[in-house]
């Protein structure tokens, strides 16, 4: 009976967990090859509500010179070189994105302004891929709709904030009957689902902001327990 329990639980080891369901798999596919200036003139344009905020933005995250920030989704870098400025030469920001063109040309932007603190990561789908304990923030703005595997990429960042880390996150806001066409069919899904989802991964809500009529602002501190 023994050796029947044995064999039974080493069968039951050597089957692999079933990996996480892609939840999109091609909400990504307009970042494969991406045209940088192309990109640039959609992100980094007047009228876009959050880069006429991203002012406001940067001052509510509150950071301090030698701290180590993550921009996860840093799509063309402009959030990342004005975190690189604002943690100063002994910090270091990531811009971590899972299209290799945008952190390339962010990298040039960054070298060009002569900032030395930015170093760039190439993510995949299901991690950010950042060390284990090496980052203080890790912000996330219109990219959170755009994680395939939010589990994962959430359990990611997890591992790669310090304790007592924070994440800060900027979506959507998606309200039937309220937002457009465009954000119904695109953002999977609202705030308070997006909250739930975080919560559950080990995260809790520690600050709600209304800085934008059209995305919300959520701040949330990693778990230890």
């Amino acid at each position: 009976m023994q050796f029947i329990v044995v064999c039974l639980l080493s069968l039951l080891l050597a089957v692999p967990l079933a990996a996480e369901q892609n939840v999109n798999p091609t909400i990504n596919q307009h970042y494969q090859n991406p045209n940088v200036e192309q990109w640039k003139g959609i992100f980094e344009r007047e009228g876009r509500e959050i880069w006429d905020r991203r002012e406001d933005i940067l001052r509510a995250l509150y950071l301090v010179p030698g701290q180590h920030v993550a921009d996860v989704g840093s799509g063309t870098g402009f959030f990342t070189l004005m975190m690189a400025r604002a943690v100063g030469p002994t910090g270091q920001v990531y811009a971590v994105d899972i299209a290799k063109n945008f952190v390339e040309a962010t990298l040039v932007r960054a070298h060009e302004e002569g900032l030395q603190n930015v170093v760039g990561v190439v993510n995949d789908p299901r991690s950010v891929n950042l060390p284990a304990n090496s980052v203080d923030l890790v912000f996330i703005s219109d990219t959170y709709h755009h994680f395939e595997s939010p589990q994962a990429t959430l359990e990611s960042i997890h591992a790669a904030l310090r304790p007592g880390g924070e994440m800060v996150v900027i979506d959507f806001r998606r309200i039937p009957g309220q937002s457009g066409a465009w954000v119904m069919d695109h953002v999977r899904l609202g705030e308070q689902q997006a909250r739930t989802e975080i919560e559950a991964m080990g995260f809790a809500l520690v600050e709600r902001l209304d800085l934008m009529r059209t995305q919300y602002f959520q701040r949330f501190r990693k778990r230890d327990d």
